[in-house]
């Protein structure tokens, strides 16, 4: 990794560190997020995975529509320093329960997918 992709990821992880914080305060059975990145391409390329705990728990969330506030929250902290994603389907939504079963609880196998 270059020393221009090294800072680039910090700003990353410090954004999404910030969205995760208020994410956790706001939605039930949120547990975490992460994301992977192609540096040639950071906004076509940067998916944004946000965990819950259980099936159930982000049925809920998406019923109750807090998808949207989530992608919106993270949007904009990646706005503050300047990533704007090309596609909104680039934050998505799982949870712990289909990665046990579908995957062994092995997430980077899941999200190499």
């Amino acid at each position: 990794m270059t020393k221009t992709e090294k800072k680039i990821d910090k700003n990353i992880r410090e954004a999404l560190t910030l969205a995760c914080d208020e994410i956790l305060e706001l939605v039930p059975g949120f547990e975490w997020l992460t994301h992977q990145v192609d540096f040639k391409s950071v906004a076509s390329t940067l998916k944004v995975s946000c965990i819950f705990a259980t099936q159930i728990a982000q049925t809920n969330a998406l019923y109750a529509q807090y998808d949207k506030q989530m992608s919106q929250l993270i949007q904009s902290k990646l706005a503050n320093i300047g990533i704007h994603l090309k596609d909104i389907r680039q934050i998505c939504f799982d949870n712990e329960e289909q990665c046990l079963a579908e995957h062994g609880g092995n997430w980077a196998l899941r999200l190499a997918c």
